[in-house]
């Protein structure tokens, strides 16, 4: 079985579906929610170069709503000492009811994108994608 080319796009479309209620209440654009979750749940990556290298938004859109995250009171900028150029991203305790709301958000999106699917199957379906991870890795080091 061949894996569509559009599951991928598919998954971002049902994923954009599930938040646009919490999108509109709060009145952000989706951009700005999905800055907002990725530093909430990765806070190893708390810079906007880390939000454009891995989450591969636009540098110009990122620019555009982080700012607008911290004029609306949802992330602060924190120098990194050490490094006078860099400048980190931290969630305020004014984002963490939005974060919270989110968080529920992902949760019921992935029980029902796995719906239907065993447990032995969603364990097997994690390790391989654990595998083809380390394979990344490995692949990458090679390129670089």
């Amino acid at each position: 079985m061949q894996m569509s080319i559009r599951f991928p796009y598919k998954m971002l479309q049902a994923y954009s579906a599930y938040c646009r209620p919490l999108c509109q209440e709060i009145k952000l654009p989706q951009t700005a929610f999905d800055i907002l979750m990725f530093l909430a749940n990765n806070p190893e990556f708390n810079t906007a170069r880390d939000i454009v290298e891995i989450r591969k938004i636009k540098a110009n859109l990122v620019s555009v709503n982080v700012d607008r995250l911290v004029q609306e009171g949802y992330l602060e900028r924190k120098a990194v000492s050490g490094d006078r150029r860099k400048t980190c991203l931290v969630c305020t305790k004014y984002s963490q009811a939005i974060i919270e709301k989110g968080r529920r958000i992902q949760t019921v999106f992935f029980k029902k994108l796995f719906e239907h699917v065993d447990e032995e199957a969603r364990l097997a379906f994690q390790s391989v994608l654990c595998t083809v991870d380390q394979n990344l890795d490995q692949m990458m080091k090679g390129i670089e």
